[in-house]
């Protein structure tokens, strides 16, 4: 139909702008090197480094997209309307070829669909409390998930070349659930007495970071047994926590909140999931290299004299937290959802306002993030 057919538009700047479009959802694809945006008039892609805009598609009539959901670079997305006059009904997927500039596929559902996670050879569906996971080839049903209330649409798949490992909320509060479907074995982690509000997997998926409704401790575990194997604190204060990622190797855990402020960890998990015996702390924190079995643990603190050591079972858990070694202080109210950039030691920060941001850290004295890079990707592009 005409409704499916978008147009490429004009990218010359000097083209007439009414008004700027509103932004329904952002994301980024699954390597983080490109984010997509969908708006109340259609959807655009970018590239993250450098930045720019790749395409758009804005629609003629309705228009709103809620979810985009990209496959790598590939022309094959995953759109889902929504918005005031959204494009298409929010209760369908609607897979984009983008090559041929219209839809080649729908999946319909009973209720709104929440969210879609995509792999090479799946399409994953979130619903309120269901998850469906299709074959891509021929868009048949799988397998079928029954999980706690998900109104955020909690799901993360892993992309590599290995088979399917799927993480969603599990059915009770606090719980998350591990699919392994080479296996053929369900895991379930007790990950946080309160509910689940963000977790995500390393690109292998041996690795699943979780943060709960209270935001203030960060947790992060073995895919394959549930073991703990480290926390982290982003604060005292609760907080609503939007977005959580590893970088590539491992090494660094970001996380985004409604404080304003993206913080960067480090983890002390190497890819055999054994423990590093270098602690990177914040460069005002005093250092110690423990072992799990010590029963002295140092608290951390500028205010108190180095090689300080209290008994566990004296100081509040609170003092004994890893902090985190960097940060980037944010306007608070936006949204935001991070992931670490291609170049050496980068973050990547995109808002529910169009910002992009670009900010390098120092993994050896950490501290404030120094900002490299800012657009806003609402914006007609500038002359260059």
């Amino acid at each position: 139909s005409d409704n499916d057919s978008g147009r490429q538009l004009d990218l010359n700047p000097s083209s007439p702008v009414t008004s700027l479009p509103v932004l329904l959802h952002i994301s980024f694809n699954q390597d983080h090197a490109c984010f997509a945006v969908g708006t109340d008039c259609g959807f655009r892609i970018f590239n993250c480094d450098p930045f720019s805009e790749i395409f758009r598609r804005d629609f003629d009539r309705g228009g709103g997209v809620a979810v985009v959901e990209m496959l790598f670079r590939c022309n094959i997305l995953a759109l889902v309307g929504g918005g005031p006059d959204p494009q298409y009904p929010p209760c369908k997927v609607m897979i984009w070829d983008d090559h041929q500039n219209r839809c080649i596929g729908e999946l319909s559902f009973r209720s709104d669909v929440r969210s879609v996670r995509l792999r090479r050879d799946r399409i994953i569906v979130v619903l309120e409390q269901k998850i469906f996971v299709y074959n891509f080839a021929d868009l048949k049903l799988m397998h079928q998930i029954e999980t706690i209330a998900n109104p955020k649409g909690l799901c993360a798949v892993s992309q590599g070349a290995g088979s399917l490992v799927l993480v969603c909320p599990g059915l009770q509060k606090g719980q998350v659930r591990v699919e392994h479907y080479a296996s053929k074995r369900t895991k379930f982690i007790m990950a946080h007495d309160s509910r689940i509000a963000c977790f995500a997997l390393t690109q292998d998926a041996h690795l699943l970071a979780t943060a709960s409704s209270k935001g203030t401790l960060l947790r992060v575990f073995n895919t394959a047994d549930g073991t703990l194997l480290q926390e982290v604190r982003r604060g005292a204060d609760r907080a609503d926590i939007y977005s959580l990622a590893f970088s590539s190797d491992a090494q660094w855990l970001a996380v985004s909140s409604d404080k304003g402020t993206v913080h960067v960890f480090g983890l002390k998990i190497n890819s055999g999931s054994q423990v590093k015996d270098t602690s990177r702390m914040a460069p005002d924190a005093t250092h110690a290299a423990l072992s799990p079995s010590s029963s002295l643990s140092l608290l951390r603190g500028t205010y108190l004299k180095p090689q300080t050591s209290f008994s566990i079972g004296v100081l509040p858990k609170y003092f004994s937290s890893e902090w985190s070694v960097a940060q980037f202080r944010l306007v608070e109210g936006s949204q935001y959802i991070v992931a670490f950039g291609h170049e050496k030691n980068t973050v990547v920060i995109l808002g529910m306002d169009g910002s992009f941001y670009k900010c390098q850290f120092d993994p050896v004295h950490g501290g404030e993030m120094s900002q490299l890079e800012y657009h806003n990707c609402l914006k007609p592009p500038s002359v260059l």
